[in-house]
């Protein structure tokens, strides 16, 4: 029983600093494209809608206020800003 939660707790580590890692060299990456040109690669913009559900399950979405969100190029969030490929996924915000 003790070898498996030795196993246990070193697939953990692995895992925690394989992500720490992963997130590391992300924001690495993103700092050097804020570098260059002025950081035109880093940064790009989603156009996101409000909606609002519905008593029959369905999604009203307001097309007439549209809204410009900054995002990053990159795989994690970093300063503040959603990923581009997660923001342009869900680009209808939830109100009410």
């Amino acid at each position: 029983m003790q070898s498996f939660d030795k196993l246990s707790k070193r697939i953990a580590i692995i895992v925690l600093g394989t992500i720490a890692i992963c997130y590391a060299v992300d924001y690495a990456v993103l700092q050097l494209k804020m570098h260059q040109n002025n950081g035109a690669d880093a940064l790009g913009s989603v156009t996101s809608y409000y909606g609002t559900a519905l008593k029959d399950g369905k999604m009203e979405i307001f097309t007439d206020r549209p809204q410009t969100e900054t995002c990053v190029h990159s795989v994690f969030p970093h300063s503040g800003y959603r990923p581009c490929w997660y923001a342009s996924r869900n680009n209808v915000k939830p109100i009410g």
